[in-house]
């Protein structure tokens, strides 16, 4: 009867072993699955935000450029209204020097008469 209780003890055990390793193999095999899953899930959720940076890069990209389409009709309509000043300051000094220039002429000249 002692060998029968061995060979029962024995036919559980590797029973119980082969159940086990059969477990764990399935739990191995679920853990890369749920692994893979996990990745793409990732990927997706990368993908989705670079797209999100590149639209809102565009979005920027466009702004700045109508701001600075808008900053530089502000500075040339200033440049312009400048340079129209300067021009009026100009004729009138130049107007003045040359009646400075006339009236110092005709001094001159009646001295030399």
């Amino acid at each position: 009867m002692q060998v029968s209780k061995f060979g029962i003890l024995v036919l559980t055990a590797s029973v119980a072993l082969g159940a086990s390793a059969q477990d764990v193999a399935h739990d191995i095999k679920k853990a890369g699955h749920e692994t893979k899953d996990a990745a793409k899930d990732t990927a997706h959720g990368v993908g989705k935000g670079t797209e999100k940076a590149y639209d809102k890069t565009v979005e920027g990209t466009k702004k700045a450029g109508h701001e600075t389409a808008k900053g530089t009709e502000k500075a040339y309509d200033k440049t312009a209204k400048g340079t129209k000043k300067v021009g009026h300051e100009t004729a009138k000094g130049t107007e003045k020097a040359y009646d400075k220039t006339v009236s110092e002429t005709k001094k001159t000249a009646d001295k030399v008469k």
